[in-house]
């Protein structure tokens, strides 16, 4: 058994799966595998709530002070920093994104960490609440909430990781995190990570494994208090469902269909139309368009709409594909050949619906994943392809002619994760972010996501947050503790008052 196999850390101890399987790792530029990964099941999931359990029960981590946690969290972030290109190199091949990309994702890691390190010393002072009598104290302090599972997604699996266990142990928490079988690798570095700065034994554990046992066994464990997960909607209701027997708390983020709109008055310049131009092309295309934020539904104004796509396609049609490591590449593969094959069926759904295509819709040549950035123009409401999330390199284009009808179309979906507007009108624009109804809206920007602000969607995105004092306060438990410095008796009952008090206590009643 090599030790590349022996990816599960209970309790302290890197192992390979009890049952001796094993998963091969494939990278996605060119369908070669590159590692071996130990393949749990659910025993090994058991094994882990157990050792997490015991390290919440009687653990030194839920009692460490607020301050020794906070410093692990920024020791946590140092070694990010550190390890930068080791583990954003790590990252790009994995999950088949650019260098850059990779690089970015470690950036973003470290400065979630550092977030909740300078946010759990600043919101864990108890709160006092009056009472109405000087021979009361009374406050409310927070408490972990205990056991946390954590089931993240494949598209930013280092990103999606720090999200979750930054919080739950800034909070007090122990966990088992289960990594997506695609994209394990920068997780069990995380992991690896998190020892080496000093986190107490059993406080982390992770369980490398597919989500139909791993997930499914973390998601119904009555000695699991959380469950927080990233995915799919399907996936993210049969985790809610699983969760319910136990009335275990649940976080879910579940994707979005997210419109990016843009007015004409936005263009009105050479700059701006360059600018919107660009913003469309990032919005949709970044990493392939696996994301759950991507804009992936262009809404313009009508009389914009020919120049605008004409001068977007012939830009999506010169994006570099390759490996995410070679100089110059733009955008890389998708993640698997299933996502590909997904990918394709939505884009022949749609033209076979009456979209037009203006570029894209193909495979280029030679091994790997690839799928050329697609845009398809003649889109509306009816069609699949502008309905469901694909999570693939493909941008529809709707058209409004006023402002009402581009609102209308922006919260015409089931998802409500993040849109964005454009415009060079202030007021229009906070009309229109204002009447969205999505977690996110972006005014003349793309993308871009503050650690300090909330993270999550409206609708079937899902429920809860991450990111922000809401994040935070998703990991920890109000307590309300109530001192009566002057006990004395009620005599509510009659038995324990004399005869004066209970005439006194009718007298009242009556």
């Amino acid at each position: 058994m090599s030790a590349a196999q022996q990816t599960i850390h209970v309790g302290g101890e890197w192992r390979a799966s009890l049952s001796g399987d094993a998963r091969r790792i494939i990278d996605p530029a060119d369908a070669t595998a590159f590692a071996v990964v130990a393949e749990g099941g659910v025993r090994d999931t058991d094994d882990a709530v157990a050792a997490a359990r015991a390290a919440f029960d009687a653990g030194a981590w839920p009692r460490t002070p607020v301050a020794e946690r906070a410093a692990l969290l920024r020791r946590v972030a140092d070694r990010l920093e550190r390890d930068r290109e080791r583990i954003g190199a790590l990252e790009s091949r994995d999950a088949g994104k650019t260098l850059e990309e990779g690089r970015t994702d470690v950036d973003c890691v470290r400065d979630a960490f550092r977030y909740f390190a300078d946010l759990v010393e600043k919101e864990s002072a108890e709160r006092v609440v009056d009472a109405g009598s000087p021979d009361v104290h009374s406050v409310v302090v927070h408490e972990p909430v205990g056991v946390c599972a954590l089931i993240t997604p494949w598209n930013y699996p280092l990103l999606q990781a720090s999200w979750k266990i930054a919080p739950a142990l800034a909070a007090g928490n122990t966990f088992v995190i289960k990594p997506s079988e695609l994209t394990p690798l920068s997780t069990v570095a995380l992991v690896e990570l998190l020892l080496e700065a000093g986190l107490p034994l059993g406080a982390a554990n992770i369980v490398t494994g597919p989500g139909h046992t791993v997930g499914a066994r973390l998601a119904e464990h009555p000695d699991v208090d959380l469950v927080s997960f990233t995915g799919g909607l399907a996936s993210g209701t049969k985790v809610a469902r699983a969760a319910a027997g136990s009335v275990k708390k649940v976080a879910l983020e579940l994707g979005g269909k997210n419109p990016n709109i843009v007015f004409a008055d936005a263009c009105a310049t050479p700059e701006g139309f360059d600018t919107a131009v660009d913003q469309a092309l990032n919005a949709a295309f970044i990493h392939s368009g696996q994301v759950c934020s991507a804009g992936s539904r262009l809404i313009i104004e009508e009389p914009l709409r020919d120049r605008f796509v004409a001068e977007l396609s012939r830009r999506a049609r010169l994006i570099r594909l390759g490996r995410g490591t070679d100089p110059g590449v733009e955008c890389g593969p998708l993640v698997s050949a299933a996502q590909r094959e997904r990918t394709e069926e939505y884009v022949a759904s749609a033209l076979a619906e009456g979209a037009v295509l203006r570029a894209g819709g193909s495979r280029p040549d030679g091994p790997g994943f690839f799928y050329r950035p697609t845009v398809l123009d003649r889109c509306h409401r009816g069609m699949r392809v502008v309905r469901e999330e694909v999570f693939g390199p493909v941008l529809t284009v709707e058209t409004f002619r006023t402002e009402e009808e581009a609102v209308a179309l922006g919260n015409d979906t089931e998802y409500g994760l993040a849109g964005a507007v454009w415009t060079a009108d202030a007021e229009r624009a906070g009309r229109v972010a204002g009447l969205l109804r999505h977690g996110t809206v972006w005014i003349n920007d793309f993308h871009p996501y503050l650690p300090q602000a909330e993270w999550g969607g409206f609708g079937k995105s899902g429920i809860g947050r991450e990111l922000g004092p809401t994040g935070l306060a998703e990991y920890r438990e109000a307590k309300h503790v109530y001192r009566n410095l002057a006990p004395r008796p009620v005599r509510w009952f009659a038995g324990g008052r004399h005869d004066g008090a209970r005439n006194e206590h009718r007298k009242d009643r009556a």
